[in-house]
């Protein structure tokens, strides 16, 4: 059974409200003003919200604003039940992140239509998906079954490109968000001498290409295929569709980014702060993860210097010195220009 808050100052209007819902067999909490909502809200946990916007102590859009807040409450589906029915309050509510707006007077079936579909859509959201084409092909179906979402034909497309493709160029429009099937890209800039800087090595599950289309900009860096892959396109449209539908729908697209947003930033402090030592042992831990194809597996890494140069931040020089000591210390084997990691554990330790 679904618990539904109703945070309404009208004692006529709560009793109604609440009356209608148990009748509809649903659980119903109530508080009479928003700061006693917002301290039910935490105390219950409620599956849903319905909040009045004029009201004493604290306004529906407080409520709204100090839920949005905590993260034990803000991805509780939120309704406002209100007279008010100008724009202006419309979009002030809808821009704080409420999922719908019922203005009084309003009917039973139009109230528990809307109770419906938000419960809907929030167990919806509550799904954990997978980055890969299955996964994202359940989001895509998900997202259009429970909402009015229509995206492109070519939503679930997915290629195949040979090693050293250009996905991307700098200064290119996005056309797409790609979902990494299989294989590895490189991802790297170039300065006014033509000299290249890898700004990472991603692969099966990662998303590239998203931030220029977020920012509605032209790429910042390139894009080249450095193992055979397969890739699903996801049109820069139906991305934008996917994340500016519905503020659940969003944030359930953001966790799926998340993984490659967490690793973006530990290589900037990687990069700022390390000795080249330990960037270079960090550098070899992040390809090896890579380049894995099974949890035990220890695969050789077929990486050019020069791009692992690039990844760890140093000059190919000093990376070969590096490669050398660990060579020396029996951390790293070396044959045909392949590297093998022989003790992981005590590569980690070099990590402090």
């Amino acid at each position: 059974m679904s618990k539904i808050l109703i945070i309404e100052d009208n004692l006529e209007v709560g009793e109604n409200t609440a009356e209608i819902l148990e009748l509809a067999q649903y659980e119903v909490v109530t508080a009479e003003n928003g700061k006693t909502g917002v301290e039910r809200a935490i105390q219950d946990k409620p599956d849903l919200i319905i909040c009045d916007i004029m009201m004493p102590v604290l306004d529906g859009y407080g409520v709204l604003h100090m839920l949005s807040k905590n993260p034990e409450t803000a991805a509780i589906p939120f309704i406002f039940l209100t007279a008010k029915s100008e724009k202006s309050d419309y979009r002030k509510g809808m821009e704080l992140g409420a999922d719908d707006y019922i203005t009084k007077p309003f009917d039973d079936t139009q109230l528990l239509s809307a109770i419906e579909i938000r419960l809907r859509k929030s167990a919806l959201l509550r799904k954990s998906f997978s980055a890969d084409a299955e996964g994202m092909n359940a989001f895509m179906e998900s997202a259009q079954q429970h909402t009015r979402l229509k995206l492109t034909d070519k939503a679930r497309q997915t290629q195949s490109y040979k090693k050293k493709f250009i996905l991307y160029q700098e200064g290119h429009r996005p056309q797409f968000l790609y979902l990494i099937i299989s294989g590895k890209i490189k991802t790297y800039k170039t300065n006014e001498d033509g000299k290249e800087f890898i700004t990472n090595i991603h692969t099966q599950g990662d998303f590239i290409g998203y931030t220029p289309i977020l920012e509605d900009s032209a790429y910042k860096d390139n894009a080249e295929v450095l193992e055979e892959a397969q890739l699903m396109l996801i049109p820069r449209e139906d991305f934008l569709s996917l994340i500016s539908h519905d503020n659940q729908l969003a944030k359930q697209f953001i966790k799926l980014l998340s993984h490659n947003i967490v690793e973006n930033e530990e290589r900037l402090i990687n990069l700022a702060y390390n000795s080249v030592r330990k960037r270079v042992a960090i550098g070899l831990l992040e390809v090896h993860s890579k380049f894995k194809t099974a949890p035990n597996s220890n695969p050789s890494l077929e990486i050019s210097r020069e791009d692992l140069a690039q990844v760890v931040g140093t000059a190919t020089e000093s990376l070969i010195r590096t490669l050398s000591e660990f060579k020396g210390d029996k951390l790293i084997d070396i044959k045909e220009g392949k590297i093998r990691i022989l003790e992981e554990s005590k590569l980690r330790n070099l990590l402090g």
